[in-house]
Parts: C-alpha cells; structure tokens; sequence
C-alpha cells in the first residue's frame, strides 16, 4: 500500500492508502470515503497515454499547444474558467492571464465569495481543524449537513476521539446529518429555522447578548448552551446558504461568534475550496492582492465578484475565448454545447473529460494532482498547504506545464507578428 493525502476534496485528508492493480483504478484504504472511492473509479490504466485532440482529431502535444497559443492570441477578452488545478498551475495560469488580458474564475467561486465579501467588509473570525480537535466541546452546524460533501469531516475534527472534548452536535435549518449519529460520547439534535435564516442568526445574535427578543424555546435554550460552553464551532457550507444574499448570513454567523466570543471563546468554519478553489483564490490573491473573478485588462486589474461570473459571462457571450481547466475529474464541464458551439473552447483536463466535452476546439489531457503528479493545496481551513505526492507515472503533463508551453508559444506569436 502507498501512502496517501487524497485531493478530491479540501479536508485534503492524509491517512489514506492506495492499492494499485495492473489494469483497474486505484482501490482506497484506511477509509470508506464516497467522495474518494467515486473520484478514484476514473482512474484506472486507460488514462496512460491519452492523447490531444484538435478539431476532434487526435494530435501531438505540440500541435494541441500551437492551436491554443493561436485561439488566445486571436481574443479580446478570454476567459479561464474551471481552474480545478493546485497552486503551481494558478501561478502557471495567472501569468498566462497578464500575456492575454483574461478574467479569471474558479468553478466552484459561489462557495468562496460570501466569505470573501465578509472577510472584505468586516472581517471574518474562522478557525481550524487542529483547534476544533483540541478545544471545541460544543458544535453548531448552520444550513447544511457537512458529510454530504466532506464525508470525513467528523473524523477530521477529532469527533469521538479519546482526547476530543467534543460532545453535542446541533443541526440549525437542517436534520441531524446521518453520519454524525452514533459518534462516541457525542449527543445530535436538530433546531429549526424560527422564520427563515435571517431572522433566526439575528434572533440568536440577540438572545447571546442578552437581550429582550421573542423567541422559541429551542433558540433559547441553544442560545444559553453556546454561552456555558467552553469553545463553540460554527460551522456552515457557503454554498449552500439559503436565500440570495448568503453574504450577510455569512456575516450574521461572524457577527454570532463575536457575540460569544466576549463572554467565552468561539470560531467559525466555512467548508468551501473543493477542486482547488481555496488553493486558485490564495495564490491569485498573493500574487495580484485581488480575489477569483478578477480581469486582468491591459489598463490593469479589475475584480468584478457578479459580472465576471462565469456563467454569466457564457450566457451574455461577454467573452470570445474560453480556457477550461479541470485536473481533478471528469465531471466540471464549462456550459451547455449550445452556449459553447460558436465559442473557441481549450480544455486541460482529466482524460475521460474529453467524452464530456464534444465543443472543445482544443482538449489537452493533464495529469491530475496527487495522482499522475505531485502538487500542494491549500486545505480548508486557508492555514496549511499540504503537499500532494505523485503515485503513478500516468505519462501526462501537468496543467503548469502545458499552460507555460502555451504562455511561451503566445509570447512568440506576438514577436513574430511585431
């Protein structure tokens, strides 16, 4: 067995093991994880050697980086969508980005951005897997059952470990996540809304402060257990808030942990940064002090959190290129064929990606981080960068490669054309 931090999500755990086979995907150890076992099934010995294709027609790598250095430098404003790649290839593709003036946004943004927006307004008091495992005895979950797309999250967090201090798990707008039940010396509960969401963070935040405010029995009674706990974790899933404005329930749940944190001590948690969302907004925001959905014009950098949405940006044909990169698996595709047909499309992404993306003019294979290449992710909690090991030889380049080749190929065109 190989030894093996897992990429497919940003818990980015590192006690697993790998069996390879001679012909069969790799075969997961140490966890039964859904998420892992799905991700690994597209792995198996048919990947080696896939090839490029331009026009549907199978080409050399070469050729496959010639077409694309032409499609770039043929557009007014390109898009780079996707970014489902490690750190290296956010910078490979950042510095793409300045020789072709292109905006750049991640596939799973609209979980990082209401964070973002907090943390840009008020600030943002988040914590840590490390100190949930060492401190936290009470857990409120907001809106969201985090198993369902962190399967290994309660392990993670030390729940039901000798040493964890953990012991009640309160749903808030949701039920008791399944896989929370039955954890050791840890009680499950579910609270519901008391109106809608707004109404009940602001009825808690109240309730914590002490003040007179209309409210349910279980919101009182919540309210009064996050203030005799020692450390509360707050823990919600951006992504899937409830309502339009998931950046002021993101701001009620700061402004929650706040209220706590004056009588005793609390944090949050915001699961968020799946296929290299977290890793493409860290480093694109070191490298350019500005987050994702970010253009990189000739007259200089311009964040645009709605505007430069992808999805908009395909569907008001607001940009004449596309740049779709997705490393970690099959299933990110850019639009529908319809809004695509008329769009030159280049595609870096897992191989079997290329039977889901019939529009692409250019479709690279790339090798996928922490499997055909070794790479470093930011995990969620935006404090570690874990290093990602190489676990076969795939025979595929990395996104950093071929972007660079393309970047190369791009910067020539442009002299040769002076």
């Amino acid at each position: 067995m190989n030894p093996w931090t897992c990429p497919f999500c940003a818990l980015l755990c590192d006690r697993f093991a790998l069996d390879f086979a001679a012909n069969g995907a790799p075969q997961l150890r140490g966890s039964d994880c859904p998420r892992a076992i799905r991700a690994l099934a597209h792995f198996d010995a048919g990947n080696a050697g896939a090839r490029p294709t331009v026009d549907r027609k199978a080409a050399t790598l070469d050729a496959a980086i010639d077409a694309a250095a032409g499609v770039l430098a043929s557009a007014h404003q390109p898009l780079f969508g996707g970014l489902a790649t490690d750190i290296a290839g956010t910078r490979a593709l950042y510095a793409l980005a300045n020789s072709c003036h292109a905006i750049l946004d991640h596939a799973n943004s609209n979980g990082l951005l209401p964070g973002l927006r907090t943390l840009q307004d008020r600030g943002l008091l988040q914590t840590t897997l490390a100190e949930i495992r060492n401190r936290a005895d009470l857990m409120v979950v907001i809106g969201t059952q985090p198993s369902h797309d962190y399967p290994e999250f309660y392990r993670r967090c030390g729940a039901g470990d000798a040493v964890s201090l953990l012991r009640e798990i309160v749903f808030i707008g949701a039920a008791v996540d399944p896989s929370s039940t039955g954890i050791k010396s840890v009680t499950t509960r579910s609270v519901p809304w008391s109106g809608d969401a707004y109404a009940t963070l602001a009825t808690l935040n109240a309730l914590c402060k002490r003040r007179p405010v209309e409210a349910s029995g279980a919101l009182r009674e919540l309210a009064q257990r996050m203030l005799a706990a020692k450390y509360v974790v707050l823990v919600w899933e951006p992504g899937r808030l409830p309502g339009a404005h998931a950046s002021l329930l993101v701001e009620s749940i700061n402004q929650l942990a706040k209220t706590i944190n004056r009588t005793t001590r609390a944090g949050g948690l915001a699961l968020a940064g799946n296929d290299g969302g977290l890793a493409a907004n860290q480093t694109l925001t070191w490298l350019s002090g500005l987050p994702l959905r970010t253009g990189v014009h000739a007259s200089g950098l311009m964040h645009e959190p709605v505007r430069y949405a992808s999805d908009h940006l395909l569907a008001d044909r607001a940009v004449d290129a596309l740049l779709w990169i997705a490393s970690f698996g099959p299933d990110h595709t850019p639009a529908a064929d319809n809004v695509l047909a008329a769009l030159p499309t280049i595609v870096l992404a897992h191989p079997a990606h290329a039977i889901r993306s019939s529009s692409a003019r250019i479709f690279i294979p790339v090798a996928t981080p922490g499997i055909g290449a070794s790479g470093h992710l930011f995990r969620l909690d935006g404090v570690v960068v874990v290093p990602l090991a190489k676990m076969r030889d795939d025979g595929l380049p990395t996104v950093a490669q071929v972007v660079e080749s393309i970047d190369a190929r791009l910067r020539r065109l442009r002299e040769e054309a002076v």
